[in-house]
C-alpha cells in the first residue's frame, strides 16, 4: 500500500496513463527514426506515426492534419499564436484583446506585445468568472486583430462560451484563439462550430507526456497566416522549425483518444466526485465557491475557505493530500492569484483559496478521506487564528 499523498493536483498536471506509455515506448527505441528522414524505413515509421499522430488530434477538435502544428506545450503554442499574428498583421491593427483572467502564458506576451506599441484591452469577468459578451462586444476596434479567451480556466476550472465569442470575433472580422490546455479531451471542442481560428493544446493535463502540445491554424475560411517565432529548417509547415518529437507526439494523440473516447462516463464520474468533496465539506463553513456551479471542469473545485490561509491549508493537508493553492506557475508568488482578484474576492478570500483538481485515478474513498483531512485542518488553523 502506497504512503504518498492522495493527489488531487491534476490541473498542474497528470500522471501518465499507462496506455499511454505503452503506445510510446517503441518509438524510443525500435521505431527511432527522424520523421523528416523520408529516405529509408525508420524514417518512414517515424513519419506514419506522427502523420496518424495529427490525424488524431485534427478529429478530436473537427479540424484538418495540415492545420495542427506541433509545439513543445501550451505556453509556446499561445506565444506563437499571439505574438504570430501581431508581427504578421500588424499593419492591419495593433489592438488585441483578452481577459483578466488568462493564464500568464497569455498574459506575459500581451505585455510584450504592449512594450512594442501594441495596445491590449483586458477585460474583466463577472462574478461567476465568465465574461460579459456585452462588454467584449463593446471592446472591439477597427484595428482589434485577435481575441485571445482561453476555453477553461486552470484555476477556477469555469468554461468560457466559445462559440458565442467566436460568432461576435467573426462579425467583426477578428481572429479568435483559445487556450484549450484544460479543455481537450474533457469537453467537446469544435473549432467549426465554434468558430476559432487557432486553439492552443497540451497533453500533460489529460495523461500524456509534458513536453509536448500542439497550436491548430486554420487554413481556410479564413486562412490565418502566422509568423514563425522559432526559425532553423522548415519544419511544420514552416511556422515551427524543429525536429519532431516521435515518442511524444504518440503519446498526446493516443491521451487525446482516450480523453476522447472517455470523456462522457468521465464528466460524469468527476461530476459526482467533485459534488461529493464539495457537500462533504459544507459542515465546515463558511466557505465559498469560486467560479461558476456548473459551467466549469468536471474535476475542478476552487474554493475559499474563511478564517485560514490557503497556503497553511494546503501544508496541513499534507502529507495526506497533494493540492494547490492555485496555479502551479504561479503557486510560488506571494500576490494573491490575479484570477481570484478578478472575480472580486476580497484579498484575505484569494488568499485563503484551495484548489482541488479531481483525475482519471482518483476515487470515492480518497475524496472522503480528503475532506475529513480538510476539515480537521481547517478546524486546527482557526483555532490556532483565534489566540
Amino acid at each position: 500500500m502506497s504512503n504518498r499523498p492522495i493527489y488531487l493536483d491534476n490541473h498542474a498536471t497528470t500522471p501518465l496513463d499507462e496506455r499511454v506509455l505503452a503506445a510510446m515506448l517503441p518509438y524510443f527505441t525500435e521505431h527511432f527514426g527522424n520523421p523528416a528522414s523520408i529516405n529509408h524505413l525508420y524514417g518512414w515509421e517515424a513519419e506514419a506515426a506522427v502523420k496518424q499522430a495529427r490525424q488524431i488530434l485534427a478529429d478530436a477538435i473537427n479540424a484538418t492534419p495540415e492545420e495542427i502544428v506541433f509545439t513543445s506545450g501550451a505556453t509556446e503554442a499561445n506565444n506563437l499564436a499571439i505574438k504570430g499574428i501581431a508581427e504578421t498583421y500588424f499593419q492591419k491593427g495593433r489592438h488585441v484583446i483578452t481577459l483578466q483572467t488568462e493564464h500568464n502564458a497569455v498574459l506575459d506576451p500581451c505585455h510584450y506585445l504592449e512594450s512594442l506599441g501594441f495596445e491590449v484591452t483586458y477585460l474583466p469577468i463577472q462574478k461567476d468568472g465568465i465574461v460579459d459578451l456585452t462588454e467584449l462586444e463593446k471592446a472591439f476596434r477597427p484595428d482589434t486583430i485577435l481575441v485571445s479567451v482561453m476555453a477553461a480556466n486552470n484555476e477556477i476550472g469555469v468554461l468560457q462560451p466559445l462559440a458565442e465569442i467566436g460568432t461576435i470575433c467573426r462579425e467583426h472580422q477578428t481572429l479568435f484563439h483559445t487556450d484549450a490546455a484544460q479543455a481537450i479531451g474533457k469537453i467537446p471542442l469544435d473549432v467549426e462550430a465554434m468558430k476559432i481560428d487557432l486553439m492552443s493544446l497540451t497533453a500533460h493535463k489529460i495523461y500524456g507526456p509534458k513536453g509536448i502540445g500542439a497550436l491548430y491554424v486554420r487554413r481556410r475560411n479564413p486562412r490565418v497566416k502566422l509568423a514563425p517565432q522559432l526559425h532553423g529548417g522548415g519544419h511544420e509547415r514552416g511556422m515551427r522549425s524543429g525536429t519532431l518529437y516521435t515518442p511524444q507526439i504518440v503519446g498526446f494523440a493516443k491521451a487525446v483518444e482516450l480523453g476522447i473516447s472517455e470523456m462522457d462516463s468521465e464528466t460524469e464520474r468527476l461530476t459526482a466526485l467533485r459534488q461529493r468533496l464539495w457537500e462533504n465539506l459544507g459542515p465546515i463553513g463558511p466557505i465559498f465557491l469560486n467560479g461558476h456551479p456548473t459551467q466549469r471542469l468536471p474535476g475542478n473545485l476552487s474554493i475559499s475557505v474563511e478564517g485560514v490561509d490557503g497556503s497553511a491549508l494546503g501544508l496541513g493537508l499534507q502529507p495526506v493530500v497533494a493540492v494547490s493553492s492555485g496555479s502551479a506557475c504561479t503557486s510560488a508568488k506571494t500576490a494573491p492569484s490575479h484570477v481570484l482578484m478578478a472575480l472580486g474576492l476580497s484579498e484575505q478570500l484569494a488568499y485563503a483559496s484551495i484548489r482541488f483538481g479531481i483525475g482519471r485515478f482518483n476515487t470515492a474513498d480518497e475524496i472522503d478521506k480528503v475532506a475529513d483531512r480538510a476539515i480537521a485542518t481547517i478546524k486546527s488553523l482557526r483555532k490556532q487564528a483565534i489566540r
